[in-house]
């Protein structure tokens, strides 16, 4: 792992505005700079980055978060990835913490399989490019299916000589391991013999999302019956076939920016695809679909088209793994390419430009799709289709995304019609197989607690509390946020008398009030950092913290104030508000023609963060007490319904009359009306 001490100097010297320049064309716009979203299609550039905050935030999409996150976001990288990234571009040097013997084990031996591949792919490629039995095997080979030089280039394939140890000699006077050779499935040993497991195969490298190589797909030149068409690396530390998607590493930026995954079978399908422009491309290898490789994909895009060949056989296999697309929320559309072909050959065959519209013109909804191939083999047998209604219902019932529940409902309407079934008698079948997945998934409540939600439910009804104010008395935690936001930005300010407003608020607030995780964390980490005699001196330490969850909730706190003109800003920086003498004069034909409520947005407008004031600090921290102290009586109102005995029943009375008191006293501190 990487130490915190790199962290911090990873964090001090990566300027967001050079990183984020070097992927946007960025333009200066007040203290701001603005540019066409990487994440969205755009026009209008609505891309905000503040170097001051170190934070980027889109108006458009929505996506925010620091220097660390956008690298993370754009390039796909993982947490540790990206900290190396930035550490090789600002020239740090990573200083790893210690690891235990085992976990230094499995880093060695990744590092070493990884230092391995390198070396055999560039083998493979000099031998393919280089030699004269790679140019008349293997280049002409790719050259007779239609790759061109920087395809081959582009994706780095090889090529192995027919000699059975041309590799191994090779790889063992480079020192490397003979064991570590086996188990990247390069050599295998034979009769006690060392030899290349490749020999006589061209040879397509397969890389990881950040570009390395970790593993590799050979295909034999020879037909043979006794020797596999394509060999796979055999999955270690490095290749794990059910995580590996080949050419997601070329194809993930354009997914990203399509909004769209197009899953074919093979490498050289992958190869035409890309070659011919298509480029959001990838192939599972032939496999069913994991749940690490839909994840994968869904990292770019919600949107999955499967393009197979058109027999029986391809339809089947793009079939596989369906119901794990559905579980994670994906749109699954199925795409058969006609008259034997499939999409290496078809693309070939018709072009770039037909084969875009053929497939966008012919995809269809696998659920739909695999209904109609269902009841095609059942026929007109009874049993088969109960089966076909049960296998459907399932699958149906896969789409437990809340956000989905139209697309399940309209699912449930089409499919009945085309069972020919009661559309509720579906629903019903659909509705037991999520009762059941929920019952084996998820722990369920106990009676008592299940008891306990519905009466406190009822008590709240019964107390005149409609469903929005339970909402914002239990679940809307803004209140929260708002303080914790306050902290973020103005903690380290001056509040009266050489206390600050962090010393304010944590004065005002208690912990034990607090209910979101994440403020919880942001109030301990800030208190600890105080009382060590560090009080952080903005929101950097909380952008840059290596939690990434705290990382990001602190960013999704700050938001870009709206600006006013360098040259008003050195106006009026020495006035106490924006409506002075000073701005009157300067703007008074301006203001006049603006109505009264148009002068005072503009004046809102105008008004800066930096002139928070201490009546809006301390009504943040009112409104957020006011909202615990109107739950703590709704809670005492409830034990007064509970029966009691006559002492109890005076101690909440007594409560119920002080926090009425306190209530009141708030509610008048923040200009609140309480309604009786």
């Amino acid at each position: 792992m990487i130490s915190p001490a790199s962290i911090q100097q990873i964090m001090a010297r990566a300027d967001i505005t050079d990183v984020i320049g070097s992927f946007v064309k960025l333009k200066k716009r007040g203290t701001n700079l603005l540019g066409l979203c990487p994440f969205h299609n755009e026009k209008t550039p609505s891309f905000t980055v503040s170097p001051a905050k170190e934070i980027y935030k889109c108006f458009g999409c929505g996506k925010s978060g620091n220097v660390v996150s956008f690298v993370m976001e754009h390039e796909k990288y993982s947490y540790p990835e990206t900290l190396k990234w930035l550490a090789q571009r600002y020239q740090v040097e990573v200083e790893e913490t210690q690891l235990n013997e085992e976990q230094q084990q499995a880093l060695q031996a990744a590092d070493s399989l990884f230092a391995l591949n390198q070396y055999a792919q560039q083998f493979f490629s000099h031998q393919l490019l280089e030699t004269e039995e790679g140019k008349a095997i293997g280049l002409s080979y790719f050259e007779e299916r239609g790759f061109s030089m920087d395809t081959i280039r582009k994706f780095q394939l090889g090529y192995n000589p027919e000699s059975k140890d041309t590799f191994t000699k090779a790889a063992l006077q480079q020192q490397f391991n003979p064991t570590l050779l086996q188990k990247a499935g390069l050599v295998t040993n034979r009769h006690d013999q060392l030899q290349d497991n490749y020999h006589g195969r061209v040879i397509f490298p397969i890389h990881n999302t950040s570009g390395r190589v970790v593993g590799f797909g050979a295909r034999i030149l020879k037909s043979s019956e006794k020797t596999p068409k394509y060999i796979n690396s055999p999955e270690n530390e490095i290749y794990k076939k059910s995580k590996i998607l080949y050419g997601s590493y070329y194809a993930k930026q354009t997914m990203d920016r399509l909004n769209e995954c197009l899953l074919v079978e093979g490498y050289t399908d992958v190869l035409s695809l890309h070659q011919a422009g298509i480029e959001n491309a990838v192939a599972s290898g032939g496999t069913a679909l994991t749940i690490d490789q839909l994840r994968s994909i869904k990292k770019y895009t919600k949107n999955l088209t499967i393009v197979y060949d058109g027999d029986q056989a391809g339809i089947k296999a793009a079939l596989r793994g369906l119901d794990l697309a559905l579980e994670e929320g994906m749109v699954v559309k199925l795409v058969l390419i006609p008259d034997g072909e499939d999409p290496d050959s078809y693309v070939n065959k018709v072009g770039t430009g037909a084969f875009r519209e053929f497939v966008n013109k012919n995809k269809k909804d696998v659920i739909l799709f695999q209904l109609e191939v269902a009841l095609q083999e059942a026929g007109a047998d009874t049993n088969q289709k109960a089966a076909v209604v049960n296998r459907i219902a399932e699958s149906i019932s896969k789409i437990n995304k809340a956000e989905d529940f139209t697309k399940q409902q309209d699912y449930i309407k089409e499919c009945s019609t085309l069972l020919k079934i009661e559309e509720a008698g579906l629903h019903h079948l659909v509705n037991k197989f999520i009762r059941d997945r929920i019952s084996l998934q998820e722990k369920k409540l106990t009676f008592e607690e299940a008891k306990q939600f519905e009466e406190n439910a009822k008590q709240s009804a019964a107390a005149g509390y409609d469903d929005t104010t339970y909402s914002l008395l239990f679940k809307d935690d803004l209140q929260e946020k708002e303080v914790a936001r306050i902290l973020l930005e103005y903690g380290f300010q001056p509040w009266l008398n050489d206390v600050s407003v962090a010393d304010y608020v944590f004065e005002e607030i208690d912990e034990g009030l607090l209910e979101n995780e994440n403020v919880k964390k942001l109030f301990q980490i800030y208190r600890t950092e105080v009382q060590n005699g560090k009080p952080p001196k903005g929101p950097q330490l909380f952008i840059h913290h290596i939690d990434q969850t705290l990382s990001a909730f602190a960013v999704s706190l700050l938001h870009f104030p709206h600006e006013e003109s360098s040259r008003w800003r050195q106006d009026f920086s020495q006035t106490q508000g924006y409506q002075s003498s000073l701005f009157e004069k300067k703007y008074h034909d301006f203001i006049a023609t603006l109505a009264p409520e148009k002068k005072e947005n503009l004046l809102n407008y105008l008004q800066s963060e930096e002139d928070k004031s201490p009546e809006a600090i301390r009504s943040a921290v009112h409104y957020l007490k006011l909202r615990k102290i109107k739950r703590m009586l709704l809670e005492n109102q409830r034990d007064l319904e509970k029966e009691k005995n006559q002492q109890e029943i005076n101690i909440l009375l007594q409560t119920h009359e002080h926090l009425k008191k306190v209530e009141k006293s708030l509610a008048a501190a923040v200009g609140s009306v309480i309604i009786r």
